[in-house]
């Protein structure tokens, strides 16, 4: 990656475009932004491109240019590369494909090796836009207009971000960047370069795969220092979706968890569809983090009352009674339920006065952010006169109490952007859609309730290798020296279960050397010494495990600890047994992660009452789990030959007495000599 500034690049005083029809593009594309820098369309024997009068070659330009867009074919592409590195140019898009996407990796490389130092975006990369200047190094059409502010997108699908300019949400939109291949520059340096510019307010993200972690982590950290929010799609978590992203920018999806938790270790939202990015972005534009879930919800309507209640249930969002309750009833009388969501009925429509000092009202309440849900007539066959009040009501609501307001369409298309866009000006936030825009509130809450130290970093990824299987008594005998407490055992060859005889108990009989005994007929619980030779004869294999039964367990944890190919390692945590398979409740988290995050991930299972006392039950011993699970990835941490470490279960006794690695796998690498 080159460490060059793109500010060049992205805000360009010129622009030399080459090719045919594509180029032709970029130049149209740039008057009717009205890019007021020069277009200089290069061309062996074109008169003009599109109106603007060509130079024959890169020599016959006043000067390097600041950017330029390439859209000839790969070969020439290389060539070109190289003469406009060595004359000094600020950055190029390089359009062409059929790089590494489609299996050429040496083509690619020599490609970067033309650039050197020059930044360079692609190839196979449709462009970038400049809406805050109006300069296009864009071969399309696209549905955005100049802004003096907003938010930038950045997209590892050209197609994907094409369509988000055509929306019409009232979202002001500063930069559009694809991503290409990233043969050299990539999506972390893309959103460094637009962080730079004042003029951005926040970035969203469209993401098949992170590619340097370290480098996305560390541009996320500078964002949140400048204030910049971010927020992201990530796509690539199914298998299915995984090897269209492959094959379609090369790009390394990663794990779906992992990239999850990796997201939100960096503070960035993740959402999972794209008019929620929109809609969240929004939010960040105008207000930033919320401060806050707590969220006040106004509507005419019952029905609208219910449907927000109904949709707040499965969100990170408190819909708290409101403190100024004894007012609101003041204002609206005895008929109208207080309550959050509040149905302030139909008496006060039209009352621009009253309705004002109900919104108001309710905005005090102790609220982090306020809707009103509001959908518009339809333009072209209904009249907007009736609700100019409510709308006027809102904005001077928001301006008195100075409460984060949005104005919120049950429907996304009663909302039309010339509506949005006036809200925008008035300073509230216009979100389309009820379930859009309640995702998006809970989205920007997540944000401002990020805290992380800002020494964090993820670890770097190992190369892969390689693997090796430790059979369980030698797992066991890893975890005991890291401190994690594991059964008394001994390892006999050949039915030999003379050594046994000092183990005390119910016994337990395992099979060596399979990494999934269970299923091989290799797992005997709750033996006594003189069973052990039946059932071992019954075993595949002929060296087994012979430990004491785990006793006073009152619950069981699966904890798994493994290397990851671009997030360093994760850890996740989930209940024991077949619990965290059926019912998918588990939780991941990046390494290293401290004490606290494990403890609060422990906390989000579904089932995490049962570590809690559950109807009567025996607290269990979480503060001995979260020592085990501590001292599991330190192990992990500081010994690079381990690539994974699983423990199901991991069984916890009641309060104080202590948890027991009852079964443990462990892969390690084998390094190249």
């Amino acid at each position: 990656m080159t460490t060059a500034s793109l500010a060049r690049l992205f805000r360009p005083r010129h622009i030399a475009v080459f090719g045919g029809n594509w180029a032709e593009n970029v130049v149209t594309q740039c008057r009717k932004m009205g890019f007021s820098g020069k277009v200089w369309p290069v061309h062996p024997t074109r008169d003009d491109i599109a109106g603007a009068a060509t130079f024959r070659t890169l020599a016959d330009l006043p000067e390097a240019p600041d950017a330029v867009f390439l859209g000839v074919n790969r070969h020439a592409s290389i060539e070109i590369v190289r003469e406009l590195a060595r004359m000094g140019a600020g950055g190029v898009i390089c359009f062409a494909s059929g790089f590494t996407e489609t299996g050429d990796a040496d083509l690619q490389a020599e490609l970067v090796a033309a650039a050197g130092d020059m930044p360079l975006l692609g190839p196979n990369c449709y462009g970038v836009i400049n809406y805050l200047d109006g300069a296009l190094l864009w071969p399309d059409q696209h549905g955005g207009q100049r802004v003096s502010r907003g938010v930038a997108l950045i997209s590892q699908s050209s197609n994907i971000v094409i369509n988000l300019t055509m929306q019409t949400r009232g979202l002001p939109l500063a930069y559009i960047a694809c991503v290409g291949n990233a043969a050299q520059t990539g999506m972390a340096a893309i959103a460094d370069g637009l962080l730079d510019d004042a003029r951005v307010t926040a970035i969203g993200f469209y993401i098949e795969g992170i590619g340097d972690a370290g480098a996305f982590y560390a541009m996320a950290a500078r964002a949140r220092a400048l204030g910049k929010p971010l927020v992201a799609v990530k796509s690539g978590k199914s298998p299915m979706a995984q090897a269209a992203a492959a094959s379609h920018t090369a790009a390394l999806a990663g794990g779906g968890v992992a990239s999850s938790a990796f997201l939100q270790a960096c503070g960035v939202a993740e959402v999972d569809e794209l008019d929620v990015m929109l809609e969240t972005l929004k939010l960040l534009h105008m207000f930033g983090p919320l401060p806050g879930p707590r969220l006040a919800s106004l509507s005419c309507s019952g029905g609208e009352a219910g449907l927000v209640a109904d949709l707040c249930r499965d969100l990170a969002l408190d819909l708290p009674y409101p403190e100024t309750a004894v007012a609101l009833r003041e204002i609206l009388g005895p008929l109208p339920t207080i309550s959050n969501p509040l149905d302030y009925h139909t008496f006060i429509w039209g009352d621009g006065a009253r309705m004002q000092a109900t919104y108001a009202a309710m905005m005090q309440g102790g609220y982090d952010a306020a809707m009103l849900v509001i959908d518009f007539p339809h333009v072209a066959r209904c009249s907007l006169e009736a609700w100019e009040p409510a709308v006027e009501a809102w904005v001077a609501a928001a301006q008195q109490t100075g409460v984060p307001a949005l104005a919120v369409a049950s429907l996304p298309e009663n909302l039309p952007e010339a509506r949005a866009q006036a809200l925008i000006a008035a300073g509230v936030a216009p979100l389309h859609g009820l379930r859009a825009a309640l995702k998006g509130i809970a989205a920007a809450a997540a944000i401002g309730a990020f805290a992380r130290p800002e020494t964090w970093r993820p670890i770097a990824p190992l190369p892969a290798a390689p693997l090796h299987l430790v059979d369980e008594a030698g797992a066991k005998a890893m975890l005991a020296r890291a401190s994690v407490a594991v059964p008394r055992g001994v390892v006999v060859r050949d039915c030999a279960f003379g050594a046994a005889g000092a183990l005390q108990g119910r016994l337990a009989l395992k099979g060596l050397g399979l990494a999934h005994k269970s299923e091989a007929g290799a797992v005997k619980l709750g033996l006594m010494p003189s069973e052990l030779p039946d059932a071992a004869r019954e075993m595949p294999g002929q060296l087994f495990l012979v430990e004491e039964m785990v006793d006073g367990a009152v619950a069981e944890l699966l904890v798994g600890l493994r290397r990851d190919a671009v997030y360093g390692a994760t850890l996740t945590l989930g209940m024991g047994g077949t619990a965290a398979e059926l019912l998918g409740d588990t939780q991941t988290l990046i390494l290293p992660c401290a004490r606290d995050d494990m403890r609060a991930a422990l906390g989000r299972l579904r089932l995490a009452p049962l570590l809690h006392g559950y109807r009567g039950r025996p607290r269990a011993d979480v503060e001995a789990a979260l020592d085990a699970v501590q001292a599991m990835a330190e192990l992990l941490l500081h010994d690079t030959r381990i690539e994974e470490i699983e423990v199901n279960p991991l069984m916890l006794r009641a309060q104080g007495a202590g948890a027991v690695a009852a079964d443990a796998v462990i892969w390690t690498r084998q390094e190249a000599k």
